[in-house]
């Protein structure tokens, strides 16, 4: 009898905490969504007539909600190819960033020459806006596609470039002194005990990179046309169809939502250390 009622006092107390992660995962962002909702409800109802209300824009959108792939003529394509464009912009930049930055951090990290070096170099232009960098790209490229991919490249190459050589130069000296009584190599010293270090400040760096490059693409894209979320956006706004904005701010949102989380979980399986929130 009292086994039955440790257990029933047990399994109603493991509850508790379950109740309560429950609410804190699911309901309180659900209360959030609910007042943007409400508040978007409440603009468009009494204070202008060109906004829809969230069913009115619900209703519009629902061709390219159910057809996100459609193929409708040369510049008549759904949401989804458009998302697709701009990924592959985005990705194309990234990733040049990436391999550009991290060798570049390593070396600024271990190397206080470099520092002084460079370090002058990235405070002057890592606070340029990117669409300041975008005539430059259209004067050498001449082509919308690579002078965006170029923007992209530029703007997010600072955040990885500065973290990792923050991480390389926050590694304990202790650790190099014991690398060198042991006459560990170099390559065996970077990839043993620099590379495992800095990992979580490269993570760190590669995920602020990534928010920009996404944020960077849609100003890119209003600005250089073509196809692509940015250029629907603005071409969306010429038409005065604030539904299909709405639309596009929300696929933009979940979208860099999505590739922050994917990359969180790579940082995860590569340091097999939960991911911080940036």
């Amino acid at each position: 009898m009292s086994r039955r009622i440790a257990t029933r006092k047990g399994s109603r107390f493991s509850y508790a905490p379950r109740r309560l992660l429950q609410f804190d995962a699911v309901i309180l962002p659900m209360i959030g969504f609910a007042v943007i909702i409400a508040l978007w409800w409440a603009i468009a109802t009494f204070f202008t007539t060109l906004m829809p209300t969230p069913w009115e824009a619900l209703v519009a959108n629902l061709d390219y909600i159910l057809n996100p792939f459609y193929r409708r003529g040369p510049g008549d394509l759904g949401i989804g190819w458009l998302l697709l464009a701009s990924l592959r912009r985005v990705l194309l930049g990234f990733g040049l960033g990436t391999l550009v930055a991290i060798p570049v951090g390593f070396w600024i990290g271990l190397s206080p020459r470099a520092m002084k070096a460079i370090n002058p170099l990235v405070q002057i232009f890592k606070p340029v806006s990117p669409v300041a960098w975008l005539p430059i790209a259209l004067a050498i490229f001449n082509l919308a596609d690579p002078s965006a991919i170029f923007v992209i490249f530029i703007t997010s190459l600072w955040p990885t470039l500065i973290n990792t050589a923050l991480g390389v130069a926050s590694v304990p000296k202790d650790y190099l002194q014991v690398a060198e009584v042991l006459e560990m190599s170099q390559w065996r010293r970077m990839t043993k005990i620099l590379w495992p270090a800095s990992l979580p400040y490269i993570f760190t760096g590669l995920r602020i990179s990534l928010g920009i490059a996404w944020l960077v693409i849609v100003a890119v894209e209003m600005l250089t046309g073509g196809i692509g979320i940015g250029f629907f956006v603005w071409d969306e706004w010429n038409r005065l169809n604030l539904s299909s904005v709405f639309l596009a701010v929300l696929v933009i949102g979940l979208t860099g939502l999505i590739l922050d989380y994917l990359l969180a979980r790579l940082q995860q399986w590569a340091t097999h250390r939960p991911a911080t929130t940036v």
